[in-house]
Order: structure tokens, then sequence, then C-alpha cells
């Protein structure tokens, strides 16, 4: 099936008559993305599905105010990335319990998931990637797994490029690190 443009969805999407067929199209071009992006960062099934979710009403009831100053997809992402903040923040202070205690716990998570079908090799490195920073997570995550460039990270995470170059190479020294010394 062929993929819709960005612009041809935004514009059924203004028109009142085809606003589900629009939506319907975004969710076929961008849900998988969006999922597996969340997934990485709170790392359990059901939360995911939930964030996703909540992220897809979102852009829902915004997609009308969108401005196009920016991609739809970067958009979509910010829409997400915060959706997770937010959801990782709760589970902390709900739980009261650190960042590391969070990591620990999305690692326990992701040993146990019977969606999590990976090898070793892959359950190591999303090991090592749960001991880094937040934000140098889902920076790695987004350049690494999204295949994003720094430009189209700068805008869903509002940081400049140079910051995020510097963190995905701290981000990954941390990683080999990790991995070269469970060996």
């Amino acid at each position: 099936m062929k993929q819709v443009e960005d612009g041809e969805i935004l514009e059924k999407f203004s028109v009142e008559k085809t606003r589900n067929e629009a939506f319907n199209l975004l969710l076929t071009k961008y849900q998988q993305k969006i999922y597996w992006h969340i997934r990485r960062l709170v790392i359990d099934h059901d939360d995911t599905d939930n964030l996703v979710q909540e992220t897809f009403v979102k852009v829902w009831k915004n997609l009308a105010n969108f401005r196009s100053d920016s991609q739809l997809y970067t958009w979509i992402y910010r829409i997400a990335t915060n959706e997770s903040i937010t959801f990782l923040n709760k589970k902390k202070q709900k739980n009261n319990i650190s960042l590391d205690d969070v990591s620990g716990e999305l690692s326990e998570s992701l040993a146990a998931s019977t969606y999590f079908d990976g090898d070793r090799a892959q359950r190591k490195l999303q090991e090592a990637i749960l001991t880094l920073p937040e934000k140098q997570r889902i920076i790695f995550n987004m350049k690494y797994f999204d295949d994003m460039k720094y430009d189209e990270i700068s805008e869903v995470l509002g940081t400049s490029v140079g910051a995020l170059k510097a963190s995905f190479h701290i981000a990954v020294k941390k990683i080999e690190s990790i991995l070269l010394n469970e060996d």
C-alpha cells in the first residue's frame, strides 16, 4: 500500500467529512513507530498500549491546531515522548522511588515480559540502555532505533543539536562499557 503524505492527511483532516479517514491514515502511518518509541521508554506492553492511546487522543484533539512549523511525525513524537516522561515521573512519585529504582523496575519488567522475544544480546542491550539517565536513553533510542536525524530529535526534545550529539556519544560510550564489562 502506498504511503500517504502528511500534507494529504492534514488536508483531509481539515474537512469534517474526511476527518475520520484522515485520522485512520495517520494511525496506519505512525501507530507502529510510536508504539515502539514508547515501548523502548516504558518497557511494559500494557503501559505502552495505554500511552499510545493517550498520545493519539491528544493528536486527534490538537491536530486541527497543528501549525506545520515542524514535521507532523516530529510533532507526534514530541507528544509521545512527553506522555512517556509524564508516565515515568508519575510512576516514580506514586511509588516514591528514585530514577535508578525505576530503571531497575523497568529492567525486571523487560526480563518478565512475554512480549519480548529478543535474544540474549538484545536483552543485554536493552538492560544497558535502561542504565542511562532518562534524557540520554530517549536520545539514544530516537537516534539508534528510530534512525532520526539530530535536527529532528532537536525539534522533538527542544534541545540543541550540539547537546544531543554529546548526549548520544556519552550514551554510546556507557553502553559499550557495560556490554564489554559483562562479557
